[in-house]
């Protein structure tokens, strides 16, 4: 008898971290990270891990979404879905019903993000793999049958995409043992949120220095003043030697944010983030005309896939932030690294958020080991909060991410955070008394 696929499990979990303003930026003043946390059960009794991001209300809008793509995927052949997983992306995203809510965007776009990256961990589970094992040992061929090109095909054929592949398929080997023995480079924003004071932030950048990092990324845009002070301040402390970005959050209009970055570019930017609405193709445009050599960086809240690749093809943008829950999951994060890599732009992806570190790092190690074929220039995110909910938490060690060698894709969190972290009942969000 085939197994199939049984039931979703669904939890609206919150952490408080508003009351620490840990993540806190010139948009997101006082976030409380959260995941709308799905697992995926079959009848066999396999199960797989996935969720979407949020930072605190609407998180209750997340969970509906993921409870909507349900009916879509259970009574599925379990071997039939795993064998044919770029047929199992296009049946939740072509859905007609889902696409009207969208159509590929928002919400629902990413919960069936939610579900695909579950599918992807019950798969890597089922193998024995880590997620980025299981991705780097499909021949270029499987890759590409992954990929929906559809509004794609105009900048990139599925020929290309093989291309591309197959030019990095002769050193995959090779980047494999380099990637376990040295790990891949990591930057951190846990230093620079911007909530915290001045003395919290210097703190945290020596402790970020002691620990490897050669890549700090601070928060701006609420006083450009301020900003400019607290820049300076970082820079004369860390030198001339450690890279250092910026990162809006789309606070600023097209020329609020050429004037601002023109104050900030004397203290040596590598790039600066999100500088404005992460729709604005032309925007970004002409933003990075203005201000290079200092690169534009944007893609934790770009849509799809079909925004990235305009951003990429007008030279919109300088560093591509995939992001491993804003799209629908695995496939199409394969899809925007294929479009990166004709590009010849750098994936530096983002991971400010509960659980984006433990998965968005499978994609970069894959990127590296099967795409791209190198680290130079290339940092994945990495926040020090909230690790220790994870069953498999990412590990860091001198600035750079340890490849993970548990089966999986790192998004089970432990039942003991789920059930003290359920919003409202759980038992931290009972005790907690309210902020006055």
């Amino acid at each position: 008898m085939s197994t199939r696929f049984e039931h979703f499990d669904l939890s609206d979990v919150r952490f408080p971290t508003s009351r620490a303003l840990d993540g806190s930026d010139a948009m997101n003043k006082e976030p409380d990270y959260s995941a709308a946390y799905v697992v995926v059960h079959t009848s066999g009794g396999e199960k797989g891990h996935g969720f979407v991001f949020t930072i605190g209300r609407g998180n209750e809008v997340a969970v509906a979404a993921i409870r909507a793509v349900e009916p879509l995927v259970v009574g599925l052949d379990v071997d039939e879905v795993l064998s044919d997983m770029g047929g199992f992306w296009r049946w939740l995203t072509h859905d007609s019903q889902l696409r009207w809510l969208g159509p590929e965007k928002g919400v629902t776009h990413m919960a069936i993000g939610a579900v695909v990256n579950a599918v992807w961990d019950l798969y890597a589970r089922r193998q024995g793999l880590p997620l980025w094992k299981l991705l780097s040992d499909l021949t270029p061929k499987q890759v590409v049958q992954l990929v929906d090109f559809r509004y794609l095909s105009d900048v990139l054929l599925p020929d290309e995409a093989l291309e591309l592949l197959a030019r990095a398929d002769p050193g995959k080997h090779e980047r494999e043992r380099h990637l376990m023995a040295e790990g891949y480079p990591a930057y951190t924003t846990s230093a620079g949120w911007l909530g915290y004071s001045d003395q919290k932030v210097l703190s945290l950048v020596e402790a970020a220095l002691s620990q490897g990092f050669t890549h700090l990324k601070l928060k701006v845009g609420a006083d450009i003043d301020n900003d400019v002070r607290r820049v300076k301040l970082v820079r004369e402390l860390v030198g001339p030697d450690i890279q250092l970005s910026v990162d809006a959050n789309q606070v600023w209009d097209v020329n609020e944010a050429i004037a601002d970055i023109s104050r900030l570019a004397p203290f040596d930017l590598n790039w600066v983030e999100e500088p404005t609405s992460p729709d604005d193709i032309l925007g970004h445009a002409t933003i990075a005309r203005a201000i290079a050599p200092v690169r534009v960086a944007t893609g934790e809240h770009v849509a799809n896939r079909v925004v990235f690749k305009q951003m990429l093809a007008s030279n919109a943008i300088g560093v591509c932030q995939i992001d491993a829950c804003r799209v629908a999951g695995v496939n199409e994060n394969l899809a925007i690294l294929l479009l990166a890599a004709k590009f010849g732009v750098p994936v530096c992806p983002h991971a400010g958020g509960v659980g984006l570190c433990e998965i968005v790092q499978h994609l970069s190690m894959f990127d590296y080991v099967a795409v791209s074929g190198s680290t130079e220039g290339r940092w994945t995110e990495f926040v020090d909060h909230l690790h220790e909910h994870f069953v498999d938490p990412v590990r860091v060690l001198n600035g750079r991410y340890l490849a993970p060698t548990r089966p999986g894709s790192g998004a089970e969190l432990r039942p003991g955070s789920v059930s003290d972290f359920s919003f409202p009942n759980g038992r931290v969000w009972r005790e907690l008394s309210p902020i006055t």
